[in-house]
């Protein structure tokens, strides 16, 4: 239960349902006291969000538990961040928090209060297949709110034990059905993207904890001529233009980072094309092994429109992705997933682009 809307209509469906719930709340940081004030506001994780967790669960009259994780999110999640943004990547802390956190450290955690299921308010969707058996993940019935993307990496034995009551229904659906359990938060804002980051400055964010990670560089385009400096390649991502700081007679935008030699590489619109991508730590829910190559539709970033690709194995968990129409900032770090219409095969990290 973060204290939104989701969560906490997902409570009170399933004790509608007949099930026993307790509600656990995940302590994963610690909100500057500057941003205290406000974080209610924008953050999921933070005082005023645990404060409407803790009312909704009362209101319900269910037991509460905060469960702290703060040294794992610190080192899994956080630590991840800083690391990737060093190296020239563009991660996705969601993904890594499904994985280590929710579906994880927190699902230990709820074991040991003797529960069968992990219930979550993500927009997405459970099924069994009738003949294989299997577990399938599938999107959320509201499309903008869909959160398939984020929740690729889950196995299965790990969707055989969560439930996600709420993927059935469009967020309006969930605001409404807030009132009619007459919940305190059925007018909660969105929570944003980056949750430990409550201003959504993460140059600050990793300032303050790498410092010695900014350093100068040259910024130079294909043809290795240099154009300007900049202040550090934690500044940059692929398909930026803005922030540059050079003056060119046509719009330019970050191709490469290379984080080794400290150096940006720019150039224009069209070479930001790529045909395909090279992905790792792939995890395949729909079939469980890749033989041969598969036709699916595949984002590349979570408000990335599926693009038609072919999907072929390669050593151990690793795939080559190639798109039917070369494809605009693809960028390491991030994770592609791949789509057979709503049902999510599967997905992995984003290692490089290929022309």
């Amino acid at each position: 239960m973060s204290g939104g809307v989701d969560s906490s209509v997902a409570a009170a469906l399933l004790k509608r349902r007949g099930y026993e719930v307790i509600g656990l709340t995940m302590d994963i940081f610690d909100i500057p006291k500057e941003f205290c004030r406000e974080e209610s506001l924008s953050s999921c994780c933070g005082q005023g969000a645990k404060a409407d967790a803790i009312r909704v669960a009362a209101h319900l009259d269910i037991s509460h538990y905060m469960i702290d994780l703060k040294k794992s999110f610190r080192d899994t999640v956080i630590a991840d961040f800083c690391e990737e943004y060093k190296k020239g990547r563009t991660p996705n802390p969601c993904i890594r928090c499904n994985r280590f956190i929710k579906f994880d450290a927190l699902w230990r955690k709820t074991k040991s209060l003797g529960a069968d299921f992990l219930a979550t308010g993500h927009h997405a969707r459970i099924t069994q297949d009738e003949k294989s058996g299997r577990y399938l993940l599938s999107k959320g019935r509201d499309a903008e709110k869909d959160q398939s993307y984020y929740l690729y990496t889950l196995t299965q034995e790990q969707l055989a034990r969560t439930i996600m009551p709420i993927g059935d229904f469009t967020k309006k659906d969930v605001r409404k059905m807030a009132q009619q359990f007459t919940l305190s938060v059925d007018q909660r804002p969105e929570s944003q993207e980056i949750c430990f980051i409550p201003d959504n400055d993460y140059i600050r964010f990793l300032k303050q904890l790498n410092p010695e990670a900014f350093r100068p560089g040259p910024i130079i385009d294909a043809e290795s001529r240099v154009l300007g400096r900049h202040k550090g390649v934690l500044h940059f991502t692929i398909g930026q233009r803005k922030g540059l700081g050079i003056a060119a007679p046509h719009p330019l935008y970050v191709l490469e980072i290379h984080a080794g030699e400290d150096k940006i590489i720019v150039g224009t619109n069209d070479q930001l094309y790529k045909k395909g991508v090279n992905v790792s730590h792939v995890n395949l829910i729909g079939t469980g092994k890749l033989i041969s190559p598969l036709s699916v539709q595949a984002k590349i970033r979570y408000k990335h429109r599926e693009a038609k690709a072919i999907l072929t194995p390669l050593k151990k968990d690793r795939v080559r992705l190639d798109f039917k129409k070369p494809q605009r900032a693809v960028t390491p770090g991030q994770s592609a997933v791949f789509y057979d219409g709503d049902v999510v095969i599967g997905g992995g990290i984003i290692e490089s682009a290929r022309d």
